[in-house]
C-alpha cells in the first residue's frame, strides 16, 4: 500500500493542503484548510468498489486499469505551523 499525505501551507492569500504537488481549494483560514485536509484524508481511506478506472498520465497517454476498493493508502495530515493542529 502508499502513503498519501496532506500538508496544511499557506496557498493564493490563504491556506490550502496539498499532496504532493497539487493543491487543494483555497480556505480563508488554517483551521479551515486542516479541517478539509482531515476529513479528505478520513475519506481517502474508505475501502469501495472494485471498478475499471481510466487515467492519463503526465505525457498525456491514456491508460485503463483495474482498481481494487478494498486497496487504500494510508493517509496522515502534517501541519509544519509550529503549535497549530
Amino acid at each position: 500500500m502508499t502513503g498519501l499525505t496532506y500538508e496544511i501551507v499557506q496557498h493564493d492569500g490563504g491556506w490550502a493542503y496539498k499532496v504532493g504537488d497539487v493543491f487543494s481549494e483555497t480556505f480563508r483560514d488554517h483551521d479551515s484548510a486542516l479541517a478539509a485536509a482531515k476529513d479528505a484524508a478520513a475519506r481517502q481511506s474508505l475501502a469501495g468498489e472494485t471498478d475499471g478506472i481510466t487515467y492519463q498520465d503526465r505525457d498525456g497517454a491514456w491508460h485503463e486499469e483495474v482498481a481494487d476498493g478494498r486497496d487504500r493508502p494510508e493517509t496522515e495530515v502534517v501541519d509544519p505551523a509550529a503549535g497549530r493542529g
